[in-house]
C-alpha cells in the first residue's frame, strides 16, 4: 500500500512540474519623456569686448623737395622737435636765385616805362581839354593812350612773372607745416635732390588717433559713453583713456568692419605712434531682446531655430543670431515673452511631438 501511495505522489508532482507557465504580466507602454524647458523673458545686452587696434599721429607730413638742387644745410635731426613755420632744410639752386634777380629787373623795367607812357598820356589828356582847341590831335591822344595800356599789362604780366619767381625761391626752405617731431631724415648737406626726393618726415604726436576696425554685428549697439579704455603692450600695467571721435560710417566688404576712431591725448608722449593697442568697448543693445542658453538655439544645414511649446507639442521657430554673451545668445524672430522654449533644442524633437514639460 506505502509503495502504491509514493507511485502516485510521484507520478503528481511530475505532472505538476510540466503545467504551462501562466506568462506574466508587464506595462509595456513607453515612460513618458521628461523634457527641461525655460519662460522666455526680455532682456537688455550689455556686453565688453576687447578689439586689435592701431596707434597713428593726429597729423604727418612727408616733405619733399619741390625744386631740383643740392641740399646747402639740414637744420634738424630725427627726434627733433620743431614748431610750425620752423626752416628745416635749405637747398641751394644758384639758376632760381639767378632767374628771381631777372625778374625783378624785368619788373622794374616794366613799372618805369608804364610810369613814362602813364605820365605822357595825362600830359596830353589835360592839354586837350585846354579851351584852345587842336593843340592836341586826338588820333594822337589815342595813340597815347593805347602806348601807356600796353606798358601797363607788359608792367602787371611782369610783376606776376616775379611773383611766381619769389614763390619758387621759397621752395628753398623747406620749413615745419605743424608744430610735432622728425621721425625720419632722408637727406644730408651736399646730396643732390629733386621733386620726387623725401628729405623729412614730421608728426604730430601729441594727439594721437586710435583706429580700430568694429565688426557689423557690433555697429549698433556701441554704449552711449564715448569715454573708452585701452591697454598697449608696452604699458601692460596700465589703462589709457580714448575718447571716439568719428566713424567712417560705412562697412567695409572686404573685413565686413566699420572703422571706428578715438582721439587719445599723448602730452606726456608715453605712447608710441605705430603701436598696436587693445581697445575694450562697451556694447550696449539700445532695446530689450531676448537672450537664450546657447544649447537652446538648434542648427541645421538650412536653418536656425529654437523649439517652443504651443498647445503642449512642440513648433520650430525660425530664429537670427544677436550678440553672444555670458548668459547665451541674443536671439530675434516671431516670438514673445512668456514663450515657453525647451533648454536643449535638437532636430530630432519634431514638431508636433509632445513629452513632459519641466520647467526648470
Amino acid at each position: 500500500m506505502r509503495s502504491i501511495a509514493f507511485i502516485s505522489l510521484v507520478i503528481t508532482l511530475a505532472a505538476c512540474g510540466n503545467a504551462p507557465k501562466q506568462p506574466e504580466h508587464k506595462n509595456d507602454s513607453p515612460a513618458p519623456d521628461s523634457v527641461p524647458v525655460f519662460i522666455l523673458k526680455q532682456d537688455t545686452v550689455k556686453k565688453t569686448i576687447e578689439l586689435p587696434a592701431e596707434l597713428i599721429p593726429y597729423e604727418t607730413a612727408e616733405l619733399f623737395a619741390k625744386v631740383q638742387g643740392f641740399v646747402r644745410s639740414m637744420k634738424v635731426d630725427l627726434g627733433d622737435r620743431v614748431k610750425k613755420g620752423q626752416t628745416l632744410a635749405v637747398i641751394e639752386a644758384p639758376e632760381i636765385n639767378s632767374r628771381l634777380a631777372e625778374s625783378e629787373a624785368a619788373l622794374q623795367s616794366a613799372k618805369a616805362k608804364w610810369a613814362s607812357s602813364r605820365d605822357h598820356y595825362e600830359r596830353l589828356y589835360r592839354a586837350s581839354q585846354a579851351k584852345t582847341p587842336g593843340i592836341v590831335a586826338p588820333v594822337d591822344l589815342e595813340r597815347s593812350r593805347n602806348v601807356m595800356l600796353a606798358d601797363s599789362s607788359t608792367y602787371i604780366a611782369a610783376s606776376k612773372q616775379s611773383q611766381s619767381y619769389k614763390a619758387v625761391s621759397g621752395y628753398l626752405y623747406i620749413t615745419a607745416p605743424f608744430d610735432g617731431v622728425v621721425t625720419a631724415r632722408k637727406a644730408d648737406p651736399g646730396a643732390l635732390v629733386g621733386t620726387n626726393a623725401m628729405l623729412l618726415t614730421v608728426q604730430n604726436n601729441r594727439t594721437l588717433r586710435l583706429r580700430a576696425a568694429v565688426p557689423e554685428i557690433y555697429t549698433a549697439a556701441a554704449s552711449p559713453s564715448k569715454n573708452i579704455d585701452f591697454r598697449v603692450d608696452a604699458y601692460p600695467t596700465q589703462r589709457f583713456k580714448a575718447t571716439l571721435t568719428r566713424k567712417s560710417e560705412t562697412i567695409d566688404p572686404g573685413t565686413r568692419t566699420e572703422l571706428w576712431e578715438f582721439q587719445v591725448d599723448n602730452s606726456d608722449h608715453l605712447l608710441k605712434a605705430g603701436a598696436f593697442a587693445y581697445v575694450k568697448l562697451p556694447l550696449e543693445r539700445g532695446t530689450t531682446s531676448f537672450i537664450v542658453p546657447f544649447a537652446a538655439v538648434a542648427t541645421t544645414q538650412e536653418r536656425k531655430f529654437v523649439i517652443r511649446v504651443h498647445q503642449g507639442q512642440a513648433e520650430w521657430v525660425d530664429v537670427r543670431q544677436g550678440i553672444t554673451v555670458d548668459a547665451g545668445i541674443e536671439i530675434f524672430g516671431n516670438l514673445s515673452a512668456g514663450d515657453t522654449l525647451l533648454k536643449k533644442a535638437t532636430d530630432e524633437r519634431k514638431p508636433g511631438s509632445t513629452g513632459t514639460w519641466i520647467l526648470k
